[in-house]
């Protein structure tokens, strides 16, 4: 199973694009969980995911975020803004899953 966290401001307006990632893995067969949280649940969060990739609106976040997920040995990446923006799910779990393979 590939555990995949989305990383916003609240961890609200990454909701909708979790349910089109996660209609776009079930459509491919690709057993995920794919999740939202808040920033604030970040640092307890990212150790129980294989990836993790922030919304474009806190990409500025980024830097302090890699050197958590660096602690847990984990990818994290920003969400590509075109892709966010015009909510293709399945794009952003391409995104995703481009960054587990890596590991």
């Amino acid at each position: 199973m590939k555990k995949i966290l989305l990383v916003c401001d609240l961890g609200m307006s990454t909701s909708l694009m979790v349910k089109k990632m996660q209609e776009a893995a079930k459509a491919r067969g690709i057993n995920a969980e794919i999740c939202a949280k808040s920033i604030r649940d970040y640092k307890t969060a990212v150790a129980e995911f294989d990836v993790a990739l922030l919304g474009p609106q806190i990409r500025y976040k980024l830097a302090e975020c890699e050197k958590i997920a660096n602690q847990h040995n984990k990818k994290i990446a920003c969400i590509d803004m075109m892709a966010y923006g015009t909510m293709k799910g399945d794009k952003v779990l391409d995104q995703a899953l481009a960054l587990i393979e890596e590991a």
